[in-house]
């Protein structure tokens, strides 16, 4: 089994790293291989709309977005982590996520998705919010921990004197695996759940 970890923050080691590092620490010691991949600092621009990956799989801007894509179709579940700024994640992890799901057409249901956010104090619960709604719209199970997944800290390293958050990360790893080795056995006996064919309502005719 393996987790793919995208680190939304633009510094590499900073404090959202930290939170990812002490779930990794876990998903190791869980027999799940993971793999942190660094977005916050790339040049990502956002979906301009142009409904060209829906011909081709893929999108027309061929840069980091399209070298995830693969690596989110083999893995068993995705951690995308963010920094807050003005209560809401990074841009570029925002831009790379709408990207990274519309133009991958694989069937995303049953992969486990969770998310953790960093902040000095406030605005976490509502980016927190933001990153969930693109796992409950690819019918991916959100893993949940011991509360929000969040952790504190400014400057890099300061998340590492969060005890709490730093447990949460922990917490949640260890709630991901089971949920993840759980799918895997009930996929085995039960397949996935039945998909009907979409209903497309338009409310304006």
């Amino acid at each position: 089994m393996n987790v793919l970890m995208l680190n939304g923050s633009p510094h590499e080691k900073g404090n959202t790293y930290t939170a990812l590092h002490e779930m990794e620490k876990i998903f190791t010691k869980q027999g799940i291989e993971s793999e942190i991949i660094q977005v916050g600092n790339q040049g990502i621009r956002s979906c301009v709309a142009c409904g060209s990956c829906g011909k081709t799989g893929a999108c027309v801007f061929d840069d980091l977005v399209n070298t995830l894509a693969p690596k989110f179709e083999r893995c068993d579940g995705l951690v995308v982590g963010s920094p807050v700024y003005y209560a809401s994640a990074n841009a570029t992890l925002v831009a790379c996520l709408t990207r990274l799901f519309y133009s991958t057409h694989f069937d995303k249901t049953m992969k486990v998705g969770a998310s953790v956010v960093a902040a000095r104090r406030g605005g976490l619960s509502a980016t927190f919010d933001e990153l969930n709604k693109f796992f409950t719209i690819s019918g991916m199970p959100v893993a949940s921990g011991q509360y929000w997944n969040s952790i504190h800290g400014r400057t890099p390293g300061e998340a590492a004197q969060d005890a709490e958050g730093l447990q949460s990360m922990r917490t949640l790893a260890r709630n991901m695996s089971f949920l993840m080795k759980s799918i895997a056995l009930g996929k085995e006996q039960f397949g996935l759940p039945e998909k009907e064919a979409p209903q497309r309502t338009n409310f304006i005719r």
